[in-house]
């Protein structure tokens, strides 16, 4: 199998994707809109992710939601990297008919071409999942055990409280790595859209013989990240606002805490799912298997691009928002002999290093949160 279509294969991991599988002898297709919130107005100038693959794969500048780009990219594919996705989880809150149309009806398109066409010869199908789906994630309580608590109660957090609660007893609860059998109930239309293009894959997969992985990452990050979406991505979202000497508002109590994995993990995690047969029909988690608080990341970039910018912990939160997560590993560890080999002093020393090289870009940040309180999703 050495045909390969990347939907969304311009954006950030898409592309790392194919720039690794093309230096193993793959055959690379690339389908993608060429979001001007990931690439910019004119992608030729301002998009150092699509310049780095533009001339090295088959570009189809088309769109997951639109049939004809479906049946066009699909021709002689034995693999396809479903990623195309709007990623938002703010923005999904309120964009919610542009989210379902990407996520849940783009792969619905290409399930249904695979299902009733015999002109395609697809024989795996990777669909990129998320830690979102997890909602709030595997905790254990004193008294109830393990638990997955319902999301955080915006009463409490008004109060400077946002603690995740035991949804029995209501006592604060003790966080767990979470694992791929944890209950999956998402906090926001991005994680529900995630929930269901890994169901549908997998339900339809099984149906036409054609096997699926489903990777569920968590925050993944490193050089070649759109430092101009402000809708995604923490590190780019903070660097550029240093670069641009604008402070950092930090939400919550800046206790909050995500799973941060290097770029070169998560693809080298996707090709073992490619190429083994022991990932098929299997969901993933892919992470470092840490957390790291949104405070010290903030400091640690501070740090980094040696800046005096003020971080503000500002007690803000967003509606939809998880307070903590991070994965579980045990079972890509077991089964695709996974283990994730860049820290994340590494990585984010990558990270900076690279930002260091860029132009400096707009900070649209203020926008976004405008956006969000005009919608009554930032309290």
């Amino acid at each position: 199998m050495k045909n390969v279509l990347i939907t969304g294969g311009a954006g950030f991991i898409g592309s790392n994707l194919a720039i690794k599988l093309i230096s193993k002898d793959y055959n690379v297709t690339v389908l993608d809109n060429l979001s001007p919130q990931i690439h910019g107005e004119n992608p030729e100038e301002t998009s150092p992710l699509y310049n780095r693959i533009k001339d090295k794969v088959r570009f189809i500048n088309g769109d997951v939601s639109n049939k004809k780009d479906w049946e066009k990219a699909l021709i002689d594919q034995d693999i396809v990297v479903h990623f195309a996705a709007e990623t938002g989880t703010g923005q999904s809150m309120y964009e919610i008919n542009h989210y379902n149309e990407v996520n849940i009806m783009g792969t619905s398109i290409m399930l249904d071409l695979l299902t009733n066409s015999k002109s395609y010869s697809v024989k795996k199908i990777i669909i990129a999942s998320s830690r979102s789906i997890y909602g709030e994630g595997k905790y254990e309580s004193s008294k109830h055990g393990i638990v997955y608590p319902k999301e955080r109660d915006e009463r409490d957090m008004l109060k400077g409280d946002f603690n995740v609660k035991c949804p029995y007893s209501n006592e604060n609860v003790k966080l767990l790595p979470t694992d791929e059998e944890s209950k999956i109930h998402p906090s926001s239309i991005y994680g529900i859209t995630k929930q269901v293009q890994e169901q549908m894959c997998m339900v339809v997969g099984k149906s036409i013989g054609v096997p699926v992985v489903a990777f569920r990452y968590q925050n993944v990050y490193g050089p070649g990240q759109s430092l101009s979406n402000p809708y995604t991505g923490i590190l780019s979202i903070f660097s550029t606002r240093i670069k641009n000497g604008n402070n950092i508002n930090v939400f919550e109590d800046g206790q909050e805490s995500r799973d941060f994995v290097y770029i070169d993990d998560v693809v080298d995690a996707t090709i073992l799912g490619i190429e083994k047969q022991e990932a098929n029909f299997n969901v993933f988690n892919v992470g470092s298997g840490k957390r790291t608080s949104v405070v010290t990341v903030a400091k640690t970039l501070r740090r980094n691009y040696n800046s005096k910018t003020e971080i503000k912990v500002s007690g803000n939160f967003r509606l939809g928002d998880i307070r903590d997560n991070y994965a579980d590993l045990t079972k890509i560890e077991k089964l695709l002999n996974f283990t994730p080999k860049i820290s994340f002093e590494e990585g984010i020393s990558r990270f900076t290093n690279w930002v260091n090289q860029q132009d400096i870009k707009n900070d649209k940040f203020d926008e976004s949160i405008r956006e969000m309180k005009e919608k009554g999703l930032l309290k």
